[in-house]
């Protein structure tokens, strides 16, 4: 059902296009980023950039926001030709960009960033002005609560993203960019983030949505243009397609099933968490995690899953509790006591301490066992820590020729492929992973539950945790579900709707 946005947006599908890119090509060396690429957006419209990582969405973006100079092509805004680069003409013609990484400066205040880098700013702002500005500006975006005099790193992630939104505002720009703005972030945050983007179309500003979430199509967006292999496919309102239709135009193929096959569950527990208390926790927390299952805690940010991943990994010590693996007493004092022990933890920011970006993929995936192929001096067995990363590499579909490459070089979704798969060399018994297929397309995220499928298979337990509703459902076996620090729930997942985890994650009572 069109929401009452589209319906706005439909009234204008004849109005004269806000922006045109006709013909636009960029080659980097032997890759073709974009080929004859063709994009139109109108005045008022949300249009969401769909496509698997290295499609060509990531280009479009820099060269829409003056980062990257095209190799051929035209670009009009209002009918005008515009020449974007450098990122300084982009800015003034009218073009902004929220990007998944955020650009404040954490140890400035709130009320400082909002006219940090901006320009036609004043060259002294004054502290009461300057902080009555930020009032009006965060009050657009939903964070009127806050005190525009507190340093950004006390703000929560999703209060982050809103202020890079309201940052946006200080321009008054018209094409507003919106590079995965949810990909941190919890159902609830989520609808914050889209109501204010919403309003910020109705109010007749055009907005590029780049997502791998698909409901969040569905919920916002007018129309859709699906990138692949470079190319631009025509634009299609999202009142003629559905989710399945989607994923086919970005595959160029249909994706049989997301989630693959459950398998045989083991009938003693393989990991047993009692008591745990630990910062973030405000309440004692008991589960079990038997063979071959794969066990899901989702809640919203702050609800307790980051809390019980992190003590079990040995990143924040638990103040209360124990838990044993294979009936033996888990040490819990470090990461490398938890490594030692059997557990491998893998985090939910790939980039701050999953890879090591500047490194090369053979390097990354031997970096957890390294010493298991050095001799008694030390020395390093080249042919035995490339052995042994191929066979990781192969077992995770990253492809060996590659292993000299650097990681930083990779698809978002062969990164995390990479951040998971190091793990099993060090053949632990669990695995921990926080946000397992954020800001990873739709087919590597097929990928990745297959191998976590085929690691169950094989014996081990698994613990996600990821506020991704459809994946808790999909991938689990056993959801458990945290509000406000304390486990509310535990069941088998055919016990569960999706109308029941979400109930439930906001702690809402049914109708």
């Amino acid at each position: 059902m069109a929401s009452e946005y589209q319906t706005q947006a439909s009234k204008d599908a004849a109005a004269r296009p806000r922006l045109s890119v006709r013909g636009l090509s960029k080659r980097y060396g032997s890759v073709q980023a974009l080929a004859e690429v063709n994009f139109e957006l109108r005045p008022g419209e949300v249009m969401a950039l769909l496509g698997e990582n290295g499609a060509g969405k990531s280009t479009l973006v820099k060269v829409i926001s003056g980062l990257v100079q095209p190799d051929s092509g035209s670009i009009e805004i209002d009918g005008q030709p515009v020449d974007l680069y450098p990122s300084a003409r982009s800015q003034a013609a009218g073009v902004a960009v929220v990007h998944q990484e955020y650009s404040s400066v954490p140890t400035l205040t709130v009320a400082e960033n909002l006219v940090l880098g901006q320009t036609g700013q004043p060259a002294l702002w004054l502290p009461g002005r300057l902080n009555r500005r930020a009032r009006e500006l965060l009050a657009a975006v939903g964070l009127d609560h806050i005190d525009p005099r507190i340093p950004v790193e006390r703000l929560s992630v999703a209060e982050m993203q809103l202020l890079e939104i309201a940052r946006l505002l200080v321009r008054d720009s018209r094409i507003l960019i919106f590079d995965e703005p949810t990909a941190a972030l919890a159902d609830r945050e989520i609808e914050r983030v889209l109501s204010v983007i919403t309003r910020l179309a109705v109010e007749g500003r055009s907005i590029i949505y780049v997502t791998h979430r698909l409901p969040e199509v569905f919920r916002i967006a007018h129309r859709v243009t699906v990138f692949r292999n470079g190319r631009s496919l025509p634009a299609r309102p999202t009142s003629e397609l559905n989710v399945d239709s989607v994923i086919g135009m970005m595959l160029g193929r249909d994706l049989e099933t997301m989630f693959p096959a459950r398998g045989a569950i083991g009938s003693s527990a393989l990991l047993e968490v009692r008591g745990l208390l630990a910062p973030g926790l405000t309440a004692p927390v008991d589960f079990d995690v038997r063979p071959g299952e794969i066990l899901g805690l989702t809640g919203q940010l702050g609800s307790g899953t980051s809390a019980v991943m992190q003590a079990l990994a040995g990143m924040t010590p638990p103040t209360a509790g124990r838990a044993l693996l294979a009936g033996e007493e888990l040490a819990l004092r470090s990461r490398a006591a938890t490594l030692k022990g059997g557990v491998a933890y893998c985090s939910a920011d790939r980039k701050h301490d999953g890879i090591f970006a500047e490194r090369s993929i053979r390097e990354n995936l031997s970096s957890p066992w390294i010493r298991t192929v050095a001799g008694s001096g030390g020395w390093i067995s080249s042919r035995g820590e490339a052995d042994k990363a191929r066979e990781i590499a192969s077992r995770f579909a990253i492809d060996v020729k590659r292993l000299s490459s650097f990681v930083g070089t990779l698809s978002g979704g062969n990164q995390q492929k990479v951040a998971v798969g190091k793990w099993l060399g060090a053949a632990p018994r669990i695995m921990l992973l926080e946000e397992p297929t954020r800001g990873v397309d739709i087919g590597a995220r097929a990928e990745i539950y297959q191998r976590l499928r085929d690691l169950c298979a094989a014996g081990m337990g698994i613990v996600v945790a990821s506020s991704d509703t459809a994946e808790i459902l999909g991938l689990s076996d056993t959801i458990a579900t945290f509000y406000r620090g304390r486990l509310t729930a535990i069941r088998p997942q055919a016990e569960w709707s999706e109308d029941a985890l979400v109930r439930e994650v906001m702690h809402q009572e049914a109708a």
